[in-house]
């Protein structure tokens, strides 16, 4: 049995309005939302690490009572649900009151260890701020969040968890890509799972309605309970100590998807966590064929705005809307030009950190500069699969390098012939520069593949895992939460899970592009 907690509500402002109703909150950082229910409630499937983290078992989650609560049926003891109230802003303009228009939290869990888990519904039904929504979350969106929650996880990237999968037995009518064909599409929720969700748009939403006192409420508890490395710093340097560790965790976590080329697909100011997460998995993607200016969003398709290449760039752009929201609060300007300077140098001593890694170097060096920018400008114009390419490098040998080795990372055998005379270059100034490091032949290769992912949730994998969940067949999210596991190892039998996208996925929806509603 889980023992909640609920700080959130216990010591921050509430709504005193408790209809479900939709209307503009203010003073207030939560209002009470219960969850719908739903008519048949199946559990599809589970974490075992989310389960083991919050002492449950096997038999907990798939009782009954547990299905239920995690369908929105019914409360367990201690479960409070709302919906959080904040706002942010999208594409980079100010969106207003935005909130928890299709998530419902249950409460804060914590476990023996003193480890606070909030356990948030994600598809459970209508809140004060849906904003003429459902509050509902179709099948195919609540498989990619699951699967991609637990995924990163295991490639040891900061993110939101996912306990839970289970699909409600109801419909819901959604129009995948906003083009007038609204369709029936079988209706699920996520239990997802973390220390907190608090966003950028929490602290916005105050700063914007020139709330200072709720504001300065919201800041100092967030400190409180989910920073407790501030506890014993001098009240005057606290503050500006937070902004930093945010910058320094936000650039630590944008350098890591860049590694493994995970593209979050809308990095609005409402999607940013204020802990480093990796937080709401919509449209989301990894890089297939390398290229900095693709974006897996339809509604980012014209703009690309949060393509692959300008995310670090993005979230610098949110850190400084947090701090233009914060400044009302602590207006010494230092504070935040400090926080941002400091972004800016972990990012690249990261970034730096990931490119000797991914390459196999034992530490970066300025003159590896050009040979890498040269290789990802082939990637490019070659049609180059970023997974397979990065793998596949592990296997040359310094001492003979054969550039046939990564043959097997392209997408256009046409273009691979043309740039053949300019990979061949490269290679041999990749292994001068290799033998130059003198590192290990062997420690070179086992340390690539620790950073190099063979697995990733590539989304024509979780689209077929999908199309088969549609059909009552689960057995494709249990494999590839599985292989997903051990990301970084080669799995004999499931090399199928490690293929480049195939031809046939490269314009089918739900493969390469998706909308917000996915």
């Amino acid at each position: 049995m889980l023992t909640f907690d609920n700080r959130f509500l216990r010591e921050l402002p509430g709504d005193p309005d408790t209809t479900n109703q939709l209307r503009q909150v203010f003073h207030a950082c939560w209002s009470h939302a219960m969850p719908t229910s739903v008519s048949a409630p199946r559990m599809l499937a589970y974490s075992r690490e989310m389960l083991e983290a919050l002492e449950l078992s096997v038999e907990d989650i798939t009782s009954p009572d547990w299905v239920n609560a995690l369908a929105g049926n019914s409360l367990l003891p201690g479960m409070q649900p709302y919906a959080m109230c904040y706002g942010g802003h999208q594409f980079g303009n100010w969106a207003g009151q935005l909130g928890d228009g299709r998530a419902i939290s249950l409460g804060e869990a914590v476990n023996s260890k003193g480890q606070r888990w909030e356990l948030q519904l994600k598809g459970a039904g209508v809140t004060p701020y849906s904003r003429m929504a459902d509050g509902r979350a179709v099948l195919r969106s609540s498989v990619r969040e699951f699967l991609c929650s637990e995924a990163m996880y295991h490639l040891g990237i900061p993110t939101t968890r996912a306990l839970s999968l289970v699909q409600t037995g109801d419909v819901v009518i959604r129009d995948m890509f906003y083009n007038g064909n609204p369709q029936m599409e079988k209706g699920a929720i996520v239990c997802r799972v973390a220390p907190s969700f608090i966003r950028f748009g929490n602290f916005e939403i105050f700063a914007m309605r020139d709330d200072k006192q709720t504001l300065q409420t919201l800041v100092d508890f967030t400190i409180d309970r989910d920073f407790p490395e501030l506890k014993d710093y001098p009240e005057e340097e606290r503050f500006a100590e937070w902004f930093a560790i945010i910058c320094v965790r936000t650039a630590r976590l944008i350098a890591q998807w860049m590694r493994v080329g995970f593209v979050h697909g809308v990095m609005n100011t409402d999607n940013m966590s204020i802990l480093g997460l990796t937080i709401d998995y919509g449209p989301y993607g990894w890089v297939d064929n390398f290229d900095p200016g693709w974006t897996p969003n339809t509604t980012d398709a014209a703009g690309r705005r949060y393509c692959f290449g300008r995310q670090p760039d993005i979230a610098r752009w949110n850190l400084e809307r947090l701090a233009q929201a914060l400044h009302c609060l602590k207006p010494e300007r230092e504070i935040y030009d400090e926080g941002l300077m400091l972004y800016d140098q972990t990012y690249n001593r990261e970034w730096a950190a990931v490119l000797a890694a991914k390459f196999g170097f034992s530490a970066w060096r300025d003159e590896y500069e050009p040979l890498i920018n040269e290789v990802f400008d082939l990637m490019y114009h070659a049609d180059i699969d970023m997974t397979e390419f990065f793998r596949k490098l592990a296997t040359i040998e310094a001492s003979q390098p054969d550039l046939a080795h990564l043959q097997s990372a392209s997408y256009s055998p046409a273009l691979w012939e043309t740039f053949k005379p300019r990979f061949e270059q490269w290679l041999s100034q990749y292994a001068t520069a290799t033998v130059a490091d003198a590192r290990d032949p062997a420690t070179r290769t086992s340390s690539m593949n620790k950073v190099n992912p063979r697995y990733v949730l590539r989304n024509y994998l979780a689209q077929q895992a999908i199309d088969l969940a549609d059909q009552g067949d689960t057995s494709m999210i249990e494999e590839l939460l599985e292989v997903l596991r051990r990301p970084y190892d080669e799995q004999p039998g499931k090399e199928r899970f490690a293929e480049l996208r195939p031809e046939w996925a490269k314009h089918k929806a739900g493969c390469s592009m998706l909308s917000c509603s996915s």
